[in-house]
C-alpha cells in the first residue's frame, strides 16, 4: 500500500506499535501556523456567539452546550465562560474543514489504519487558556468509541499542536506501551463520567511520557493510548487539534454524514 510523500518511516512505525505514539516536531510553518490559529479562534467566537439548541447540560459539576453543529465544553470553575473543547470543529470554518485534507495528517492516517481510503472519524479543539485550561484526566479513547466502531483500534488520532507545550502550560501526556493491553477498566469511583476514565490500577505511572513539543508539531496516538494532560498553570497559551480517521467512507461519530479525507479535487 503506498502511503504518499508524508508516509510513516519505519522508525515510526515501530514506536507506534510499540510505545503507542510518536511525534514530529514543526510539521507546520510558522505562516500556516498563524493560519490555524485565526481559524480556532474564529471557531471559538462562533461557539461562543451560537445559541443553544437546547437548555446546557451538566455532568459532574461541569457544563456543556449543543449549539452550530458541535458539542461545546466549558471550563469546570464555577460559572466560567471560557470554552474548554469543541467537538467537531471541521465544519465551522473552511480553513479547518481543509486541515482534514491535508496530506501530512492523512498519509500517515493510511498507513495506521491499513487502508488507502480514509475518512473522518472526529475532531477536536481543545483549548487550555492560561490559568484556566483545566486537566484531562488519565483515559482511553477505545472504551467510548467501541460502543460506535467495531476495530477501535483502527481510529488513530492525530494531534496538531497550535503553541508551543510544556509542563507548565498543561502539555500531552502519554502512558508509553499502555495500548498494548487493549480497553482497560474504567473508574467507579469518580462521579457519573468516571467510568470514561482509565482506573489507575491498570496501568503503571511510571510509563508517563511528557511530551514537550514546539508549535505546528503533530502527535500520533493510538485510541488505545492512555492519555491525559495536567492543569495550565503558566500565562501562555496550550491550543491543540486532535484529529480521528477511520478506513473507507463510514459516517462520522457525532454526525450522521460521510466525510472522506485527501480526495484529489
Amino acid at each position: 500500500m503506498g502511503q504518499g510523500e508524508f508516509g510513516l518511516t519505519p522508525e515510526e512505525r515501530r514506536a507506534y506499535d510499540a510505545d503507542g505514539f510518536f511525534a514530529r516536531e514543526r510539521t507546520f510553518g510558522a505562516d500556516e501556523l498563524e493560519a490555524l490559529r485565526e481559524a480556532a479562534e474564529r471557531v471559538v467566537a462562533i461557539a461562543e456567539s451560537s445559541a443553544p439548541t437546547s437548555e446546557d447540560y451538566w455532568h459532574d459539576g461541569n457544563r456543556y452546550r449543543e449549539a452550530a453543529g458541535s458539542t461545546i465544553q466549558f471550563e469546570h470553575s464555577p460559572g466560567s465562560e471560557t470554552v474548554r473543547v469543541i467537538e467537531p470543529f471541521h465544519h465551522l470554518d473552511p480553513a479547518l474543514d481543509r486541515l482534514i485534507d491535508d496530506p501530512r495528517l492523512v498519509d500517515p492516517a493510511r498507513a495506521l489504519v491499513g487502508d488507502e481510503r480514509v475518512s473522518l472519524f472526529t475532531d477536536k479543539l481543545n483549548l487550555k487558556r492560561p490559568r484556566e485550561g483545566s486537566q484531562f484526566r488519565w483515559h482511553q479513547d477505545s472504551p467510548y468509541w467501541t460502543h460506535f466502531y467495531r476495530e477501535v483500534h483502527r481510529l488513530p488520532n492525530v494531534m496538531v499542536t497550535l503553541d508551543d507545550a510544556s509542563e507548565a502550560n498543561g502539555c500531552f501526556r502519554v502512558i508509553r506501551g499502555s495500548h498494548t493491553r487493549g480497553c482497560l477498566p474504567g473508574r467507579h469511583d469518580a462521579g457519573e463520567l468516571g467510568p470514561l476514565f482509565t482506573d489507575p490500577a491498570g496501568f503503571d505511572i511510571d510509563d508517563q511520557v511528557l511530551i514537550e513539543v514546539p508549535a505546528g508539531s503533530t502527535i500520533f496516538f493510538s485510541p488505545h493510548t492512555v492519555h491525559g494532560s495536567q492543569p495550565n498553570t503558566s500565562d501562555s497559551l496550550r491550543r491543540a487539534f486532535v484529529v480521528t480517521y477511520q478506513p473507507g467512507a463510514a459516517r462520522m461519530f457525532k454526525v450522521d454524514a460521510k466525510r472522506e479525507a485527501g480526495i484529489a479535487s
